[in-house]
C-alpha cells in the first residue's frame, strides 16, 4: 500500500488567514490592519481577500503573529465571548496607560499590549 502524499502548506497563506481573523475578531478595519503590521492599504485588501500571503520571516510578518497573539491570549481571557473581546480592545487600560485598541498601532504598543495580556494569562 503506498502513502498518500502529503499536501505542502504554504506558511505565508496560513499567515494572512490567520491575521485576517485575528483582526476580524479584535473588530479592526483593514485600515487599522495596514497600519498595524507595516502593509500598504492595497496590499491588506490582496491579504484579506487571499490573494497574498505574509512571509513569517519578514518585519510585518513578525507583527502579525504578534497580533495572532494578542487575539489569542485575550479571547481566552474572555472565554471567546465577542462583546467582551472588542470592550476590552476599545476601553482604557490603567495598567497600559491607553486603549489597547489604539496601542497596537505602533509595534511598541503591540508588544506592550502582547505583554500585558501574555502576562495576564500566565501569572508567576
Amino acid at each position: 500500500m503506498q502513502a498518500s502524499p502529503v499536501m505542502e502548506v504554504d506558511r505565508t497563506f496560513v499567515l494572512a488567514k490567520a491575521t485576517q481573523r485575528a483582526a476580524d475578531g479584535l473588530g479592526m478595519s483593514g485600515r487599522t490592519l495596514a497600519l498595524t503590521v507595516g502593509f500598504s492599504a492595497p496590499t491588506v485588501s490582496r491579504i484579506l481577500h487571499g490573494e497574498r500571503g505574509i512571509d513569517p520571516a519578514s518585519k510585518e510578518g513578525q507583527l502579525s503573529l504578534m497580533l495572532v497573539r494578542i487575539f489569542r491570549s485575550l479571547d481566552a481571557l474572555v472565554g471567546g465571548n465577542e462583546t467582551k473581546r472588542r470592550t476590552w480592545m476599545t476601553s482604557h487600560n490603567t495598567a497600559l496607560n491607553g486603549v489597547p485598541a489604539n496601542l497596537i498601532l505602533s509595534p511598541e504598543g503591540l508588544g506592550r499590549t502582547l505583554a500585558y495580556l501574555d502576562g495576564m494569562r500566565a501569572p508567576i
